[in-house]
C-alpha cells in the first residue's frame, strides 16, 4: 500500500516538474564576424512561441518549457537546435551557411537555386577563382566550367582570351555576351579586377533566352562581391610579387648547321655556296636568347566590406604591373581598377543599390603575331650575323621583311591609355505582398587614345620597314558608350504549399554610340618619341592624313519569365523576349525569342528506392531561340565607301567616291535554335556530384558577307563588295560530363577533386549563294587555307594531302606530274596525293587536312587541405585538333627549324622531310606537312599556401593571414613543335593557324593574404 501511494507521488511531481516553465533570455551572434545579429528568429521547437532579436542580438522568451528546443535561424547562416535543460540564459553563436550561398545562381534579371534550376549552367565561385588567382579573369573559366573553351589570344601583357561556348556557332563574332551585375559589359574580362569577382555563371542552353537576340553565343554572369549587413569593417589586403620566362624556345639551327644546310642547298641548285669560311661559326647568335627575358609581374589589391543594419558597403582598389617577356616594358601592361559598392534599405519598402568600376589601362605592345613580327624575325633571322648588325646592308639576303628583331623592338615606340567607367544604378521596391519592381540603370564609358611613333631607319636595302626619308606619328582618340535601362516586375508566391510561382516581367533599352578620330603626320622633331604629336609634328600636304567616325546602335527589348515548381520536385519555366534593333532595316528589326526549360527531382518520388547512397537526382530538358545581332552597322544602306574615277570635261580625271558594299535590306540577326538534355546527381551524402548533358545547337541564317550576286546587281569599285546576306547555318552537338568530390576526412584532412569533360562535333549544315566561304592564311601569295563548307567543320583546312617524299627519278616518272603547283618534282621533293584521280596534281586536288576545332575539351582540379597547409591543382586541355605551322618564311637563306637536319639526301635517307635546295619546288605548298596534331595536356596552376594560427596574429592585430606560392602555366604535354599548342587567332574560319605565336609566359609567385 505505501509502495503504491509513494509511485503516485513520485508520478505527480514528475508531471509537475515537466510541465515547468521558465523566461529565458540570450544573445545571438554571428561566428564569423563577432557582431550581434538583430532580428534573428529564436523559436520553441513545436510551438507558437518565439521572438526576434533586437538591434544588440538580444532576446526573451518568458513561460518556457524547462525542457523545451529552441530554434535559432537566420538568412545566410545555419540552423540550431539548442536544448533548454532549465538554463536562463544563453549565448548562441551562428555559422554562416556555405552551403546555401553556393546554392545561389544567377539566372538574368533573377536569381534560383541549383536544386531548382532546369538549365544548363556552370558556376565559379570566389573561392575557385581565389585558388586560381589568375590575372586575367577569363582563366577562371579553363578547365573548370564544362563546354567552355578558353584560349589567349597570346602571351603578350594585357592580352585578352577567346571564349567559346559549346563551340563555334558562327562565322562573325563567336564571342559570348557578358553581363556585369546586370548590364551588358563590352570591355572584356581582363579589364575587370579578379578578385572583385564573388562568382561568375554561365548560362549555355535555353536558359540564357532571356537575353534574346544578343544570346546565342552563350551568356557569362559576372556578379561582384558586395558588403554584409551586421558587420564591421574588414579590412583584406593582397600582393604577389613574381617573374615571367617562356616556356619554350624553337629548335632552331646554329651559325654551323645554318651554314652547312644553306651551303647544301645552294651546291643541289648548281649554285656557289655562299658561306665559304665556315671555320669559327660556332653556334652564332641565338636570336631567341637574345629577345626572351625573365619579366617582372605585381600585384596589390585592398578591399573593405562591412555594413550596419540596413546597408551594407564595398570598395577595393588594385593594381596590376606586368612587363613582357618579349621586349620586357616595350610590351608592357598596368592596370589599374577601383570599385565601389553601397546595398542600402531607405525603408522597409524601398532598397537603393549602386556599384561603380573606374579601369586604367596602360600598355605597350610589339608586333608579336603573324608576318614581320619581332617572333617572326627572331625564327627567321641567320645565326650568322651578329646582334648588334642593326643595318644588314653587306650581311646575307633574308628577304624583304626579316630585320634585326633586337633593333625592331628598340625602334617600336607606342602607347595605348585605356580610361573605362562602368555602374550600375538600381532601386527595387516592395510595393505589395509578393511583388516588387525594379528598375536598373547600367552604363559604360570608354576613352581610348593609342600614339605611335616610327622613326627615321635603315633596317637593310629594301627592308618594309626602312623609313628613309620622313619620321611618321599615328595618333587617335576613340570614345564609346552605353547605356542599359531595366524596368521589371516580379511576383513570387506559394499556393497551398506545394505551388511556387514566380512570374519577371520587364523591358530593356540599350543604347551603344560614339565615334573616333585618328591621323597621322610626318615631321616630329628631333626624331623622337618624346616629341611624337600631331600638334608638333610639322609634315604637310600628303604627309598629312585625317579620318573620323560616329555610330549609333539602339535596341528596346520586352520580355517575361514563368517560373513554376509544383511540390517542389516537378520544375518549369518558360521565357519569351521580344527584339527591336536599329543594326537592321525596316523589313527585320523585331524577332521574338521564345524558351521553355523542365526539370524533375526523382529522387524526391515516394516510388523512389531510399538510399543512402543517393541523396539527389534530377532530370532537366530545355529548347529555345536566340539571336546574334554582333555584325556590321547599316548592312541594309547604300553607303558611300567606295573609291572611283570620274571624267570631268574641265579637269579631266577627278578622284571620288562611290557605293561600298552592296546593300540588303532583308538582313536579319543569326538564330540559334538550342536543345539540351540534363541529369544531376549527387550521391554519398552529396561528397560526390556529378553533372551530364547532351546539347544541340543549330545556328541558322548565318551573316556571310560578299556572297557573289548577277553582274547586273554588282559593283566593281574599289572598296565595293557583294551585300551581306543571311546565307548559312551550323550545328554544334556533343555530351558533356562534370564529376566532383570533396569530404573532410578527418579534422585535419580535407580532400577534393574534380574533373570535367565534354565533346564538340560541329558541322556546317548549309551555304546559299557560294560552295564555301575561304578564311585564313598560309605563306605569301598562296590560297587561302580555311574553309567554310557544307558537310565540314567550319574553318577546316584545305590542302593537298602528302604522300612522302620521292627516292628517285623512276618515282617521279611514274606520279601524276606536279608541274601545276609551279616547278616539276624532282628526288627529295614531296610527294602529292592525286586526290581526284585526274593524272595531274595542282590546287583541284586539295582535300581536308586538319579541323583546328578540338573532339574533347577537359579540365581536372585537385585540392587538399592538411592543418593549416594548402595545395591547389588545375589542369586542363584539348584533344583532337589540328594546328597550322605558318612561321617558317619562304625564303632561301632564312634560318630553319632542327628537323630539317633529318632532310633526304638520297634514296632511303628521309620519307618525311624534303631536301634541300634554292630551286624552285612545291614543297612550299601548303599541305598537311605544316598541319601538325594540336593536343595538349596543360598543368596550369600549383599553389601551395600556409594560414597562420588565429592566436599568433591576435598579438599583431591581424585576423587571417596566408602566405603562399603559385606556378602558372607549369608544363604542357603536347606533341606540337610550335610555341603553344593554343596558338589562334580567334577567327571562326582561319583559327588554329600558328604565325609565330607570342608564348604564354610560365609565371612564378609569391604572395600573401592578411584580413584584419
Amino acid at each position: 500500500m505505501l509502495k503504491n501511494y509513494l509511485f503516485i507521488v513520485f508520478c505527480i511531481m514528475s508531471l509537475s516538474m515537466s510541465a515547468q516553465t521558465i523566461d529565458i533570455s540570450g544573445t545571438v551572434i554571428d561566428g564569423g564576424s563577432q557582431i550581434p545579429l538583430p532580428d534573428a528568429n529564436v523559436q520553441v521547437e513545436g510551438t507558437e512561441k518565439g521572438a526576434s532579436t533586437d538591434f544588440d542580438g538580444v532576446f526573451t522568451l518568458t513561460g518556457v518549457p524547462s525542457d523545451g528546443t529552441l530554434v535559432v535561424s537566420y538568412l545566410g547562416f545555419v540552423t540550431q537546435k539548442i536544448p533548454i535543460d532549465g538554463k536562463t540564459t544563453f549565448e548562441v553563436v551562428l555559422q554562416p551557411d556555405t552551403e546555401a550561398l553556393e546554392d545561389v545562381v544567377v539566372i538574368g534579371y533573377g536569381q534560383s537555386s541549383k536544386r531548382n534550376i532546369s538549365g544548363s549552367v556552370s558556376k565559379v565561385g570566389a573561392a575557385d577563382i581565389k585558388k586560381l588567382d589568375p590575372i586575367n579573369a577569363a582563366q577562371s573559366l579553363q578547365g573548370t566550367a564544362a563546354g567552355v573553351n578558353v584560349t589567349p589570344q597570346g602571351g603578350s601583357p594585357g592580352a585578352e582570351a577567346n571564349i567559346r561556348i559549346r563551340g563555334v556557332a558562327t562565322n562573325g563574332d563567336a564571342s559570348p555576351l557578358i553581363i556585369l551585375d546586370g548590364f551588358q559589359y563590352d570591355g572584356g574580362l581582363n579589364s575587370i579586377n579578379p578578385q572583385d569577382i564573388e562568382n561568375i555563371t554561365v548560362l549555355k542552353d535555353a536558359q540564357a533566352a532571356i537575353y534574346g537576340t544578343i544570346a546565342s553565343n552563350g551568356v557569362i554572369l559576372v556578379t561582384t562581391k558586395s558588403g554584409k549587413r551586421n558587420q564591421s569593417a574588414k579590412f583584406e589586403y593582397q600582393t604577389y610579387y613574381g617573374f615571367q620566362e617562356t616556356t619554350r624556345e624553337l629548335p632552331l639551327l646554329n651559325a654551323t648547321e645554318y651554314a652547312l644546310l644553306l651551303n647544301e642547298s645552294y651546291a643541289n641548285s648548281g649554285q656557289t655556296s655562299p658561306i665559304q669560311n665556315l671555320s669559327g661559326l660556332g653556334r652564332g647568335t641565338d636570336w631567341q636568347d637574345e629577345i626572351f627575358e625573365v619579366a617582372p609581374i605585381m600585384n596589390h589589391n585592398l578591399s573593405i566590406r562591412g555594413g550596419s543594419e540596413k546597408t551594407s558597403y564595398s570598395f577595393s582598389g588594385s593594381l596590376l604591373d606586368q612587363d613582357g617577356i618579349v621586349g620586357g616594358d616595350k610590351s608592357s601592361f598596368v592596370r589599374k581598377t577601383a570599385s565601389l559598392s553601397i546595398d542600402t534599405d531607405l525603408n522597409d519598402k524601398l532598397n537603393f543599390k549602386t556599384k561603380l568600376f573606374y579601369t586604367n589601362q596602360e600598355s605597350k605592345g610589339l608586333n608579336t603575331f603573324g608576318l614581320g613580327s619581332v617572333l617572326f624575325n627572331a625564327i627567321n633571322m641567320a645565326p650568322t650575323i651578329g646582334a648588334g648588325v642593326d643595318n644588314l646592308d653587306g650581311e646575307i639576303d633574308l628577304g624583304n621583311e626579316v630585320v634585326n628583331p633586337i633593333t625592331q623592338i628598340r625602334n617600336t615606340y607606342n602607347e595605348s591609355v585605356n580610361n573605362r567607367l562602368s555602374g550600375t544604378v538600381q532601386a527595387t521596391y516592395d510595393y505589395a505582398d509578393n511583388l516588387n519592381i525594379q528598375a536598373r540603370l547600367g552604363f559604360n564609358r570608354n576613352g581610348t587614345e593609342f600614339r605611335e611613333f616610327i622613326p627615321v631607319f635603315n633596317y637593310g636595302p629594301g627592308k618594309v620597314f626602312n623609313r628613309l626619308e620622313d619620321n611618321l606619328v599615328n595618333q587617335n582618340k576613340i570614345i564609346n558608350n552605353d547605356y542599359t535601362f531595366d524596368l521589371f516586375n516580379t511576383y513570387s508566391n506559394t499556393f497551398e504549399d506545394i505551388h511556387d510561382v514566380t512570374f519577371l516581367l520587364g523591358m530593356t533599352v540599350y543604347k551603344s554610340f560614339g565615334e573616333g578620330l585618328f591621323g597621322s603626320r610626318t615631321g616630329v622633331p628631333s626624331n623622337s618619341f618624346d616629341f611624337a604629336d600631331i600638334g608638333t609634328a610639322t609634315g604637310a600636304g600628303e604627309n598629312n592624313t585625317a579620318g573620323s567616325y560616329a555610330y549609333d546602335v539602339r535596341r528596346l527589348s520586352y520580355f517575361g519569365r514563368l517560373e513554376y515548381t509544383l511540390d517542389d520536385k516537378y520544375l518549369f519555366s518558360a521565357m519569351l523576349r521580344r527584339d527591336s534593333s536599329t543594326r537592321f532595316g525596316p523589313n527585320n528589326r523585331v524577332g521574338y525569342f521564345p524558351s521553355i526549360t523542365s526539370g524533375w527531382i526523382i529522387s524526391d518520388e515516394n516510388f523512389f528506392p531510399q538510399s543512402d547512397n543517393i541523396d539527389f537526382l534530377k532530370l532537366r530538358a530545355s529548347y529555345g531561340i536566340m539571336g546574334n545581332d554582333r555584325i556590321g552597322d547599316f548592312l541594309y544602306l547604300s553607303l558611300l565607301t567606295g573609291q572611283a574615277t570620274y571624267a570631268n570635261g574641265e579637269d579631266g580625271l577627278v578622284n571620288g567616291i562611290a557605293q561600298g558594299p552592296i546593300p540588303n535590306p532583308n538582313a536579319q540577326w543569326e538564330e540559334a535554335v538550342k536543345t539540351d538534355f540534363g541529369l544531376d546527381l549527387r550521391l554519398f551524402n552529396n561528397k560526390v556530384n556529378f553533372t551530364f548533358d547532351y546539347y544541340r545547337n543549330d545556328t541558322d541564317k548565318l551573316l556571310i558577307s560578299n556572297i557573289p550576286v548577277s553582274g547586273i546587281f554588282g559593283s566593281s569599285a574599289p572598296g565595293a563588295s557583294s551585300p551581306t546576306i543571311n546565307a548559312g547555318k551550323v550545328r554544334n552537338q556533343g555530351l558533356e560530363f562534370e564529376l566532383n568530390y570533396s569530404d573532410n576526412i578527418t579534422d585535419d584532412f580535407s580532400f577534393g577533386a574534380g574533373f570535367n569533360i565534354a565533346t564538340i562535333q560541329n558541322e556546317v549544315l548549309s551555304i546559299r549563294g557560294a560552295d564555301f566561304v575561304e578564311g585564313g592564311a598560309f605563306g605569301v601569295g598562296q590560297p587561302l587555307p580555311s574553309r567554310m563548307e557544307v558537310g565540314q567543320p567550319i574553318g577546316y583546312f584545305y590542302g593537298l594531302r602528302t604522300d612522302g617524299i620521292f627516292q628517285s627519278q623512276a618515282e617521279v616518272d611514274a606520279h601524276p606530274s606536279q608541274a601545276g603547283l609551279g616547278a616539276t618534282a624532282q628526288p627529295g621533293d614531296i610527294r602529292y596525293v592525286d586526290s581526284n584521280g585526274d593524272g595531274v596534281i595542282n590546287a583541284d586536288d586539295r582535300v581536308k587536312v586538319g579541323n583546328p576545332i578540338p573532339d574533347f575539351t577537359f579540365g581536372f582540379n585537385l585540392s587538399l587541405n592538411y592543418k593549416n597547409f594548402d595545395m591547389n591543382t588545375y589542369v586542363f586541355g584539348n584533344l583532337g585538333n589540328d594546328i597550322v605551322r605558318n612561321y617558317e618564311r619562304d625564303q632561301p637563306n632564312v634560318n630553319q627549324l632542327g628537323y630539317r637536319l633529318d632532310r633526304w639526301t638520297g634514296p632511303g635517307t628521309s620519307s618525311t622531310v624534303p631536301r634541300a635546295t634554292t630551286s624552285a619546288t612545291a614543297n612550299k605548298v601548303f599541305s598537311d606537312f605544316f598541319v601538325e596534331d594540336g593536343s595538349f595536356a596543360r598543368i596550369q596552376t600549383i599553389a601551395l599556401g600556409y594560414t597562420f594560427e588565429e592566436n599568433l596574429l591576435q598579438k599583431i592585430g591581424l585576423k587571417q593571414l596566408r602566405i603562399y606560392g603559385k606556378i602558372d602555366n607549369v608544363y604542357t604535354f603536347t606533341d606540337y613543335t610550335g610555341y603553344d599548342p593554343t596558338a589562334s587567332s580567334g577567327a571562326p574560319i582561319g583559327s588554329g593557324i600558328d604565325f609565330g605565336f607570342y608564348p604564354l609566359p610560365r609565371t612564378y609567385i609569391v604572395g600573401l593574404n592578411a584580413n584584419f
